[in-house]
């Protein structure tokens, strides 16, 4: 495991899913991580706990990123612990709404952008100033951005719109040493992806996978942690398909 030792990091939506893998197996490898959570506070606080008690070193900080000023407000407070470098930020936040085009609301339309686009990019801009030679951003794109699955345009459309920012990022930060990189998971059994605990969901799952499991947020979790270190520090722009050989 790459050694993280020193580094400080910040995940968003880390307590629970995807997100919380990745605080652990960020604080596994030595990193103060920053636990960041919306709404679920005994969830994050929990994640604290289990990072502590493990030695590491988490703390927890609370914003809304589906608010105008969410980002502003969680990077203030990041910048404030950690003074003037971060190693890591995992942008992985986000929201998800299955509906056919003609049931989608503007509302959930906005939501879903909100969210999952303008929220990564205005934390990656207030947190520019403590960014810097060596440091790691990596964010969340799914295989909904380059495959259809299920009832999932606007959804898909915005995990598009991150891996397009991952370039643009890549490409203006490379000069400052920043690396910008996105994984796309597949199907993944966390809360968002409730049809994997049905017979059928699971059938459809495994029917579009060549690796025959459903994947856990571990298997995420240990791939951020990995463009996140060293042993990455020649990936950049690039988003890393970790889906078990989905849609093939």
């Amino acid at each position: 495991m790459s050694n993280l030792t020193g580094k400080t990091a910040l995940v968003t939506g880390a307590s629970r899913g995807i997100g919380r893998a990745s605080a652990l197996a960020l604080a596994r490898s030595g990193a103060y991580v920053l636990v960041h959570y919306g709404h679920g506070q005994a969830d994050a606080d929990a994640v604290v706990d289990e990072i502590r008690k493990a030695g590491g070193r988490a703390d927890a900080v609370a914003a809304d990123l589906g608010e105008p000023d969410g980002p502003h407000k969680l990077a203030a407070q990041v910048r404030e612990i950690v003074g003037d470098r971060l190693d890591i930020l995992v942008a992985n936040a986000g929201v998800s709404k299955a509906a056919k085009i003609e049931d989608t609301s503007i509302k959930d339309f906005d939501l879903l952008f909100a969210v999952n686009v303008r929220a990564p990019f205005f934390l990656v801009q207030q947190l520019l100033p403590v960014l810097g030679e060596g440091s790691s951003i990596v964010l969340l794109s799914s295989l909904a951005a380059h495959a259809t699955v299920g009832a999932l345009s606007a959804y898909a459309a915005t995990k598009g719109a991150v891996d397009t920012l991952v370039k643009h990022f890549a490409s203006a930060l490379g000069e400052r040493g920043i690396r910008v990189n996105a994984v796309a998971p597949g199907v993944v059994e966390t809360g968002m992806s409730n049809f994997t605990k049905t017979d059928t969901g699971r059938a459809a799952a495994l029917g579009m996978q060549a690796l025959k499991r459903i994947a856990q947020p571990d298997d995420i979790g240990s791939a951020i942690a990995f463009l996140a270190s060293d042993d990455a520090r020649w990936v950049n722009g690039d988003t890393l398909r970790v889906d078990g050989g989905s849609k093939l």
